[in-house]
């Protein structure tokens, strides 16, 4: 390396003329020192020609379609024009996303319908951003075959697994509600998905309550019955979901993220066949899974409207008379 003499960069006090007073020298040595300092020991403040910082967008998401947007990247060349980079976490249910969400590790999900109920009670700051169409046969009580469970009544005194706080907790509760039981008739036994299918195939568990894929692969591979799905019981809508903060401050990337995900729902319901394959391959599931699930499957992207966050006000009053959350809320403060 080339040695730089301290002469020829920084002026003793002797050459100083002796009209300056100490903090004028000092002064004028600092900003000499400072300006021979390399560019990356210089703080972000002081490189006022540096681009601005690239934005985040960090997505957590479930097996389903931002599966399918993820594997494409398509996203991602949207979202380079605006300087936005995107980082993916996959999570196994709507609860745990909404966590992430609450200590700042995720900007933007997908969720069913009580979990962003459950984390709003719990303080999470919020936004809905879009939903899905009601998408009922998407989620539904299951048996093993030989069960001799064979209607919704036959739950009374049973053991039935789910998912906490989850939108099938909800769907349980409005089913025996229809069918003149109570929340308090059943055993609730609460377990993520991978646990849950492991205790039915063991026998731990009479009955489960579980949505696509996981419905359709235990359809599929252990022969489980079907004994009510959502339908004329409760909507199932999926949510798109971001944070207060990031949904205000990021308009720009939100409205991007939205058309992309519309893109993809417009093309899986035009092309299922090709989608399953595909849906297939990146979930790791067999294609007669994926098929059934897409099969009976709504696709598209919706606005948030006073009708649906009306739909989700009902649900808070509702968890709020079982007791299930601790305070009422008001859905009007998680839109943007």
């Amino acid at each position: 390396m080339k040695k730089i003499h301290s002469e020829s960069t920084q002026p003793s006090a002797q050459t100083l003329p002796s009209r300056l007073s100490r903090r004028q020298a000092l002064q004028g040595l600092g900003q000499l020192a400072l300006a021979t300092l390399p560019a990356w020991s210089l703080p972000a403040f002081a490189q006022a020609s540096q681009p601005a910082r690239t934005r985040v967008l960090r997505i957590g998401h479930q097996k389903g379609l931002l599966s399918l947007l993820k594997a494409r990247g398509t996203l991602e060349e949207k979202l380079a024009p605006l300087g936005v980079r995107v980082t993916w976490t996959e999570f196994n249910a709507g609860p745990v996303q909404l966590e992430a969400l609450n200590v700042g590790a995720i900007d933007f999900g997908d969720v069913g319908e009580a979990p962003p109920i459950f984390a709003q009670a719990a303080g999470a700051p919020l936004a809905y951003v879009a939903s899905t169409p009601p998408r009922p046969q998407l989620e539904a009580v299951i048996v093993p075959k030989d069960s001799p469970i064979q209607s919704v009544g036959d739950l009374k005194g049973k053991r039935v697994a789910f998912n906490k706080g989850s939108n099938v907790q909800y769907f349980l509760v409005k089913l025996l509600e229809k069918h003149g039981l109570q929340y308090s008739d059943v055993q609730p036994v609460f377990l993520p998905p991978a646990d849950a299918r492991a205790a039915f195939e063991r026998g731990a568990v009479d009955a489960w309550l579980i949505w696509d894929p996981f419905l359709a692969a235990a359809e599929t591979s252990l022969e489980a019955r079907q004994i009510a799905n959502a339908k004329d019981v409760v909507n199932n809508r999926g949510y798109y979901f971001s944070s207060l903060d990031y949904a205000k401050n990021n308009a720009d990337v939100i409205a991007a993220v939205i058309d992309e995900l519309n893109a993809v729902d417009v093309w899986v319901r035009d092309n299922r066949e090709a989608a399953a394959q595909e849906l297939a391959a990146i979930l790791g599931l067999p294609l007669p899974v994926v098929q059934r699930y897409l099969s009976r499957g709504e696709f598209g992207v919706l606005p948030i409207t006073p009708e649906v966050l009306a739909e989700q006000q009902h649900i808070a009053d509702t968890f709020l008379e079982l007791k299930l959350i601790p305070k009422a809320l008001n859905l009007k403060e998680a839109a943007v």
